[in-house]
């Protein structure tokens, strides 16, 4: 959605370049700033419920499109690790940083491939998230299974994970079209305005 926008207005590829990399530096610091808060609100199980990380990540994919919304989402739950690591409780735990790096890489890779769509119709963030949810919980359950033998995640408890973070799942799948509808509003406003100038 954020290349077409910066097209219309004839941007440069520095210009483009320097406007993703500000909005992925954006996103990927509030992907580890928002779980921090959620801890010290709900403690360390609200993680789990909320599924804060997420929700950055899927914007970013919505915003930014597949291939910048996929650094996105590996990038944050390995930055937020490497951030957190000094203070003794790294998050996400070293045993589930590599499933959140391949669930959000789904999650951002699947929202991103809506980019253009969302682009021309910003109601496509409704099936952009939900697509995305689902396949990322899917791509979480499967490495699990996967790897069962050398895991240490069983199936079960993933499983359980995937549950408990059912309610901040839906929450996103809500919340975040409505986002990227509402920043889609304000960069084609002003575009618009531009345009008259």
């Amino acid at each position: 959605m954020l290349d077409a926008v910066l097209s219309r207005k004839n941007a440069s590829v520095k210009t483009k370049l320097t406007v993703k990399s500000l909005v992925s530096f954006a996103l990927i610091v509030l992907a580890v700033a928002l779980p921090q808060l959620v801890h010290l609100a709900a403690g360390s199980a609200g993680g789990v419920k909320w599924l804060p990380m997420y929700l950055p990540v899927l914007i970013g994919g919505c915003l930014l499109g597949f291939r910048w919304g996929l650094a996105v989402g590996v990038l944050s739950p390995v930055v937020s690790y490497l951030v957190t690591l000094g203070t003794g409780t790294p998050m996400p735990a070293a045993i589930r940083l590599p499933y959140m790096i391949v669930e959000l890489a789904v999650f951002a890779a699947v929202s991103g491939a809506f980019g253009r769509r969302i682009a021309k119709n910003s109601w496509m963030a409704f099936p952009a998230v939900l697509i995305a949810a689902v396949s990322g919980r899917v791509a979480f359950l499967t490495v699990a299974a996967v790897f069962t033998a050398v895991s240490p995640l069983s199936v079960q408890t993933v499983w359980a994970q995937i549950q408990t973070g059912l309610l901040g799942l839906v929450l996103q799948a809500v919340l975040v079209p409505f986002i990227v509808m509402a920043l889609s509003k304000v960069l084609n406003r002003n575009n618009n305005e531009s345009d008259r100038a």
